[in-house]
């Protein structure tokens, strides 16, 4: 029996011209069929729902520097800088909805056309559609954890103590950056104060990945085995530049495993796919989950 889940919405994103969503929709509905697809996601995936991505549709390289591992645990000025901004883009982040690509993955889940689902993003919105057991390779940003005792806290807990040590510090109107922060200006930074872990006064870090920090190797394990029950790998939203991601592409075509790429602009995985559909994910994959699930 099939799991109630959410009714996709309209999407809101443009139609490509001279390239027929129809037509692209076809093409995966016959890569599809009749296969157990393991799917991975990555942000293009959740641009629709209004979360930036790092590179945008035509290119792959970054448009903006995310944060680093070591810098972040070596200097506080470097997690200051990372926590005065998340705490403004929090509020904006948390409240974000799936949109209808994140839908019609958790229908195709449903209907047992998707057997395995990983993402790269941490917004959790693969959660909030309704797909049962989403592989968060990088971890979410609605959980914090302390470096030093390793005890895991809520974002919102965390949101509240920050606040508390800085009164006044709210939503200007700054502009969103990707993974749920804000553009702030530094005189705003350089006066954020940071909280300590209450158990232990140690460093919180959101529990994500961050560049220059290895994916957890029970994760990872986790990922390959659902690469391994498949018997074809459609990437969705993805650029593929991060090796995280780019692993499950790189090895498929020495298993045999067909792969096939929905994305917005060109990837790192691109020589390696059967099937490469430059088109918005929000458009296609509801037409997919129309004809399959």
């Amino acid at each position: 029996m099939k799991r109630a889940l959410p009714v996709s919405r309209q999407s809101s994103a443009p139609e490509l011209p001279g390239v027929p969503p129809d037509e692209n929709a076809a093409r995966l509905i016959e890569f599809m069929r009749g296969r157990r697809v393991c799917v991975l996601t990555g942000a293009g995936t959740s641009t629709d729902s209004g979360i930036p991505d790092y590179r945008g549709s035509s290119t792959r390289h970054r448009k903006r520097n995310p944060v680093q591992f070591r810098p972040f645990v070596d200097d506080v000025r470097v997690r200051r800088r990372y926590w005065a901004r998340a705490v403004i883009g929090w509020p904006r982040f948390r409240t974000v909805r799936p949109n209808p690509a994140h839908e019609a993955l958790a229908q195709l889940e449903a209907a047992g056309v998707v057997d395995g689902l990983i993402t790269q993003n941490v917004d959790r919105l693969h959660h909030k559609a309704g797909s049962s057991d989403p592989l968060e390779l990088h971890g979410a940003l609605a959980e914090v954890g302390c470096l030093d005792c390793h005890r895991l806290w809520c974002r919102d807990e965390v949101q509240a103590w920050m606040l508390a040590l800085n009164p006044g510090f709210e939503d200007d109107g700054a502009e969103s950056a990707p993974d749920g922060d804000a553009e702030l200006p530094s005189e705003l930074i350089e006066r954020f104060e940071v909280a300590a872990c209450p158990a232990c006064g140690g460093v919180l870090k959101p529990r994500v990945v961050f560049f220059g920090e290895n994916v957890p190797k029970p994760i990872v394990e986790e990922a390959w085995a659902r690469w391994r029950r498949a018997n074809a790998l459609l990437v969705v939203g993805s650029s593929l530049t991060v090796f995280s991601g780019y692993r499950f592409v790189k090895k498929a075509p020495l298993q045999g495993l067909p792969v096939a790429i929905l994305n917005l602009g060109p990837t790192r995985g691109d020589p390696l796919a059967e099937l490469r559909l430059d088109a918005p994910v929000s458009q296609v994959l509801p037409k997919v989950a129309a004809a399959l699930a």
